[in-house]
């Protein structure tokens, strides 16, 4: 199914909830709609839903308008299948009972499907991982494996648009892991676009073909999980996204003078989108940057804080420009004295260079 959202925005009374979103899905693509809380994501999905009229605009699935002000057409006539946050499981029926609802009741759900019940029912249990908890009730089952009938039952009667509202948040790390697999899986084997709403981050990395990023009820940037992580337009994306350290400085061309360097070292930025340009600044994930002894070429700062995670350590560095989070593999003590750089920039002395604001 293809979607198009077109000037689409959604009041509540006075308050604005989404403003004039502009949006086109691909059938059978993973978009992942991500946010903070409040930004208008799961608006914007109750309204692919079918359980809200846009305020202006219109969206329109398979080249049909679905909705506009005034109109919207029920979600049992829209061939779709959603999985909650909270698994809305039905205390009285079992696994089985779960996957048969959907194929024997929704409305369009297809004939060539209602015919081999029992044979959809053994295919999509399998695919999930429940073939031999086919019998129990949601209180014989643990979380992930709830989560799991509430994919079932959302995917047994073929949908051709698949609405997931945070459905992992619920769970712990670990399971959260085991899931984003099993939707992958589940999406490679299907074909069904999905639209995915999410305020994690790694969730939307992950698994998605591109990502959404939204800010009060505007869409900030679209594009893929690289792009948004790698290519940030905007300075919520930066920070929200890729944690970025936005560091400030002038820039000349394609090169950047951090401003507690006093313009001796410069960074190449002609990656860096126009927006920090224009306004002096550098993102620069936690990943990026490189830690040295100090007195080196660099910015120069103090470890304030350490956490220790295994592979690597994060550090929280106080410079003279702000304090910078960090993720290095290098081993450094509270109050050690550092230099900081970019990760496999050349950096050199421009002592000869004028550097503009």
């Amino acid at each position: 199914m293809s979607i198009q959202i077109a000037n689409v925005s959604k009041k509540f009374g006075s308050f604005q909830a989404l403003k004039l979103l502009n949006l086109s899905i691909a059938e059978g693509e993973f978009v992942a709609i991500l946010g903070p809380s409040g930004c208008g994501k799961t608006t914007l999905l109750r309204m692919l839903a079918g359980f809200e009229q846009p305020t202006t605009g219109e969206i329109q699935m398979n080249h049909t308008t679905v909705a506009k002000p005034g109109f919207s057409l029920p979600p049992e006539k829209r061939r779709i299948g959603m999985v909650f946050q909270a698994f809305a499981l039905w205390p009285h029926l079992n696994v089985t009972e779960h996957v048969r609802f959907p194929i024997r009741h929704h409305k369009e759900t297809p004939a060539s499907i209602k015919s081999r019940e029992q044979d959809r029912i053994t295919e999509v249990l399998q695919m999930v991982g429940l073939s031999q908890h086919a019998l129990r009730m949601p209180h014989e089952l643990s979380g992930g494996q709830k989560q799991r009938v509430a994919l079932a039952r959302a995917i047994a009667s073929e949908p051709s648009l698949l609405l997931m509202d945070e459905p992992l948040s619920s769970l712990d790390a670990m399971l959260r892991m085991d899931m984003r697999r099993e939707i992958q899986s589940i999406h490679r084997q299907t074909g069904t676009a999905v639209v995915y709403v999410t305020h994690d981050q790694g969730e939307a990395l992950a698994m998605a073909d591109r990502i959404v990023v939204m800010k009060d009820g505007q869409i900030e940037q679209i594009g893929t999980p690289q792009d948004i992580y790698l290519r940030p337009q905007t300075e919520f994306v930066a920070k929200f996204v890729s944690k970025a350290n936005l560091v400030r400085g002038r820039w000349h061309n394609d090169m950047f003078a951090p401003i507690s360097s006093d313009g001796t070292v410069q960074w190449h930025g002609s990656q860096v989108a126009d927006y920090f340009r224009a306004t002096g600044l550098y993102p620069v994930r936690p990943d990026q940057f490189q830690l040295s002894p100090p007195h080196q070429s660099g910015i120069q700062g103090e470890v304030v804080n350490v956490q220790f995670q295994g592979k690597e350590f994060h550090y929280d560095i106080r410079s003279e420009d702000g304090q910078w989070e960090i993720s290095s593999p290098l081993h450094f003590q509270l109050h050690d004295k550092v230099s900081l750089n970019l990760l496999n920039e050349p950096v050199q002395n421009y002592n000869n260079i004028e550097v503009f604001a």
